[in-house]
Formats: C-alpha cells, structure tokens, sequence
C-alpha cells in the first residue's frame, strides 16, 4: 500500500521558510516602534524565540497563546511556535478578561506572551485569573512576565530538522458560540497552508506586494503576511487603525495592498484627507469580515477605483466566496450586494434541511468542502459532528445563487451579529442584560447601519417603568463583555413578540427595524 505522506503537501511553517528564504536581502517587514527586519534577519528571529520556548521546557503540542497588537515580534512568535510545532492561540485584542480567561484554561495553554505596553494591565489581570500555572513572556519590560525580545537576543538560533508534520495542529482559534462559551476553531498545518495557497493563487496580488495591515495579523489580516512573503514583498504594521496614519504610508512608501473590514473603509473614505491625498499606488483594498453596505461599497469603487476585492469567510474556512476586482461592476449595481463566487480549491453547495441541493434562486445553507476547512472544534466532538455533517462545513448561512453564478446571503441561520467586522453573539450580551435587577426580558439584534454594517440593538423590557437606564445598560455590557458587544442603541417596549411556542421571535423583532431593505444582513 502506499504511503499516505506522499500525497501530503507542504506545511505552513514550510511556506513560512520557503518565503524567507527565497528572499534574505530584502526587506520584510516594519512595524509602528520602527523596528524593521530583512527577510534573513526575520528568520533569525523566529529561530531565536523558538529556542527560548525549548528552552524553557516547551515541547511539541504544547498551547502557547498571545495577546498583541501588530508587530514584528508578534508574527515571529506565532512563527516560532510552530516551529516547534507546538500549537497557537490568538488572544483577540478586544476580547473581554472572561473570555480570554476561559480560553486560557480550555486551550490547556501552557505559556502566554502579552504585549507591553498596550496590554500591560490586562496581563496583569491574565495573570492573576489564570487557573493553570503558565510560563508567561512579555513584548517588552513588565512586572508579570520575562522580556521575551531580551531573552531572545541572548539566545543561539538553532534551525531544526524535526519540523511539524502536516497533520500536526498548528492553531486553535476561538470563536463565540451560541451557548455562550467560545468555541476552538482546530487548524492543522496543512490546513493553513492550503488557506495561503488559495490566498496565493486566487487574490489579485499587485506585482511587487507593499502590504498594510493595521486590524489584528493575529487573526484574517495575518494571512496576508505568507503570500506577500512567498512574492519577495513588504509588510506594514501599524498598531491599530489611524486614517492618517494609513493615508501618510501610502503616499510615503507607495503602499498598493491593504486589508480592511468596511467600517474601517467607511472611515477611510470620509476622512477629510483622503480625497486630497494621492492614493495612485493602491492596487487592491481586500475587505472581509463583513460585508459591505452596497451603497458604501458604490462610494469606494468611486473613490479608489476597480481596486475592491471581497473576501466571504468565517474562522472555520476563511475561503468561502470572493468577489474579484473586475466583478465589482457600477454598471450592475444589484451585484454589488453578493459575496462571490467560489475561489480555486473550495467546492460549494446550498443544501436544504434534508442535505439536498437547492435549485439556482433557491434559499439554502451555504456549505463547503475545501482542504482549508477546520479539522473540528476543540474539546468539542457532537459540535464538530453537527458543523461537519456529511462531509460538508455548514456555515449556518443562508443564501442563493443567481443565474451568473454569484452568490447572495440572505439571513443567517444562527442569530450571530457582524458589527465592524467584529462578531457579537446576542445571548452574550443578552444574558448580561438579563442580570440587571431593572430588566425582564432582552433581545439583541443586528440593525442596518452604514457605519457599523450592523449595530447592536438591544430590546428591553423593563421590570417597572423607569427601572432601567439605557446607559446604565451599556455601560454593564461593556464591563462584561467589552466595547466591541455592548448596545448602540437600546429601546424600552412592553413586550416582545413570540413565536407559538413561546420563544422571543427574533425573525419578527428584526423585521421591525429592517423595513425596506431586501435582505436581512448587511
């Protein structure tokens, strides 16, 4: 019989070193601290934080997680781990201590790094929760951690032989769950790597690639970092969303790539600068997370010209559709609300209740098979089951397919919120909500807004008139659960609408605020 491994292809980390290696005098990668790295010198690094992590007693399949804002150093410690082929966890920047704390303990993470000074008292307070006994680091000098770049420095690189397998978990990515509780999201090597090589293959890279990230390369934009690496390109990292900052390195260093979710584009483009500055060398603006207002999306095409490229994912496959640059036509503005077609390597299918295909213009789940799909959630075996159910991802989308090919969602299955690119899990907020002594009952919806895509809306019925204040309200979510779930708006009614068998009718409650529109997502 023959052997399996033939027929496995490379690894992430082998697309990691192929990248650095076919390219060792160019320069890789800058961050906000002003700290940058050849390509050579990058590996180095990675090479040098690795043995630290040996070193300490790390071994292979060991969880190490990381709370960081974009710099070199935070690639290079997500690259190290792998090395070592232990498994990576992000951190969400603006996920709450709860959250993130939980984490922590279901992941079976065995070591932190926590950047400084952006998240200094957060690491503090991760420190101090932490149920498990964990080696912690920190991005810089801190009272809770060693200073891994110091440690880092003073350590020999040693370039290993026994590199990661292809099966072998390379991350696990939480998400929020419908019970309340996140949800580990496993990617093996190989699955990230087939990500890298849809990426590679399928998204309009300009020649000579001078990348922008500014949201999180913790999370989507840190897929970008290997196809630019494999073409011999640059890497930018600001440290968070600055218009001005973005706008003054595309002039000053001739930016061409960017990868935003559309609210920040929305900032982007009223922006009182950006309609002066010289946005010549933009090739290509990729957003994703959500998508975005067609009528925003009309603005931009306008503004930036053919340089929008759409990207439909979620954290189980982050390939699901794309809409390419020449697909984004003004003269068909209706097309302007799909999401794509399928890129290269992902076979989709709409199936109805019973796992039957849907015919063209029929509504049914959005499903896929692609070799960039999770390999299951942790810890998690009837979940994984259910998701992976007939060899097919099920998305918990709903959507069609017009006779072109292109598809369009129409609701979702679940009642998830995608609000700045950022997902909000109604019972979350809900049940915080719900604790108030002045609140009966909640609901929370997402609600059309053209700066947010969505806005959290939360529907309250108070216990007695008066006992509840809004801001009160908002204020309590934010505590709980962070800025990112916490209401936009919040409406005091009498009661809320429910189905025959008694549940909140949620279907109901949105089409209140959702009048007019022909879709129920934004």
């Amino acid at each position: 019989m023959a052997d399996h491994r033939l027929y496995q292809g490379s690894t992430y980390f082998d697309l990691i070193l192929q990248g650095l290696r076919r390219w060792p005098e160019r320069e890789a990668i800058v961050d906000a601290t002003g700290l940058g790295l050849s390509y050579a010198q990058l590996e180095r690094r990675i090479w040098q934080i690795a043995r630290v992590l040996r070193d300490a007693g790390l071994k292979r399949g060991d969880g190490v997680a990381q709370l960081a804002a974009n710099r070199v150093d935070t690639f290079a410690t997500m690259a190290a781990v792998l090395a070592n082929g232990m498994r990576y966890t992000p951190l969400h920047p603006m996920g709450s201590l709860e959250d993130q704390l939980f984490i922590l303990q279901d992941a079976e993470i065995s070591a932190m790094v926590v950047d400084v000074p952006y998240f200094a008292a957060r690491g503090e307070e991760l420190k101090a929760g932490a149920a498990n006994d964990l080696k912690i680091y920190s991005l810089g000098p801190s009272e809770f951690g060693m200073d891994l770049p110091v440690l880092a420095e003073q350590a020999q690189p040693e370039v290993l032989d026994d590199l990661p397998n292809y099966e072998d978990i390379a991350w696990v990515s939480y998400t929020g769950g419908t019970t309340g509780r996140p949800k580990g999201v496993i990617m093996t090597q190989g699955s990230m790597a087939a990500k890298s090589l849809i990426s590679m293959a399928e998204w309009q890279w300009p020649q000579e690639i001078r990348y922008l990230a500014s949201s999180p390369i913790s999370h989507a934009a840190g897929f970008l970092l290997i196809p630019t690496f494999l073409n011999g390109g640059k890497v930018y990292l600001t440290a968070g969303f600055d218009p001005d900052q973005i706008l003054d390195l595309v002039e000053r260093e001739r930016v061409n790539t960017l990868f935003l979710v559309p609210t920040m584009i929305y900032v982007l483009m009223d922006h009182p600068r950006t309609r002066k500055a010289d946005l010549s060398s933009i090739e290509s603006i990729i957003y994703a997370s959500a998508p975005m207002s067609p009528t925003r999306l009309k603005e931009a095409l306008e503004l930036f010209g053919p340089v929008m490229l759409q990207c439909y994912g979620q954290t189980e496959c982050i390939h699901l559709t794309m809409m390419r640059k020449e697909e984004h036509r003004l003269d068909k503005p209706a097309r302007l609300a799909s999401c794509g077609k399928p890129p290269a390597g992902v076979r989709m299918a709409l199936l109805d209740e019973e796992g039957v295909q849907v015919s063209p213009g029929e509504i049914g789940e959005v499903c896929i098979r692609s070799e960039a799909v999770m390999r299951g959630y942790w810890k998690r075996p009837q979940q994984t089951a259910e998701t992976l159910a007939g060899g097919w991802l099920h998305t918990g989308d709903l959507g069609y397919q017009d006779e072109e090919g292109f598809y369009y969602l129409v609701d979702r299955a679940k009642d998830m919120i995608i609000s700045g690119g950022f997902k909000v899990y109604p019972r979350e907020v809900e049940d915080v909500l719900t604790a108030h002594p002045g609140v009966a009952l909640a609901a929370v919806i997402g609600v059309p807004d053209e700066k947010w895509g969505e806005k959290v809306v939360a529907v309250v019925v108070p216990k007695t008139e008066g006992g509840a204040d809004a801001e009160a309200l908002i204020a309590l979510v934010k505590d709980r659960r962070g800025a990112i779930q916490a209401p936009k708006q919040i409406d005091f009614v009498q009661a809320l609408p429910q189905t025959s068998l008694g549940k909140i009718d949620k279907k109901a409650l949105r089409a209140r605020y959702w009048d007019g529109s022909d879709r129920m997502v934004n």
